[in-house]
């Protein structure tokens, strides 16, 4: 049985679709600026009734963020599993979501992701 290697070069294109690419770049910096906000309304804003701020970064990791948490049944009572649990699925889905971007946005640009020449064949 051949198992999958993983390269250098695999994990390259993986993080060059992840954080490479314009478009990830702005999403990751959306989530970023939304996780500053959430943390500064949570840590030093007093409210009279619960804040749903956190909402938002839900709102921008979903779907994925959902299957995570459907998932999150083998918990049993809490509705959502750990903290630590549903930091992690929010973390995580980002980053799929980032890669998902990644390569939607090299499919629509055609390219394989390899670097063309800069001179045409035969010049």
């Amino acid at each position: 049985m051949n198992k999958p290697v993983i390269t250098n070069q695999h994990l390259r294109t993986v993080a060059r679709l992840t954080f490479g690419n314009t478009a990830s770049l702005i999403y990751l910096g959306i989530v970023a600026a939304t996780a500053v906000f959430v943390t500064v309304d949570t840590l030093f804003v007093a409210h009279e009734d619960a804040s749903f701020s956190g909402v938002w970064l839900f709102f921008l990791a979903a779907p994925t963020v959902l299957l995570f948490l459907l998932g999150s049944s083998m918990w049993g009572a809490e509705a959502a599993g750990p903290d630590w649990y549903v930091y992690l699925a929010l973390v995580v889905s980002v980053l799929v979501q980032s890669f998902a971007l990644g390569w939607f946005v090299r499919l629509l640009r055609g390219g394989s992701g390899r670097t063309r020449s800069a001179h045409p064949q035969g010049a």
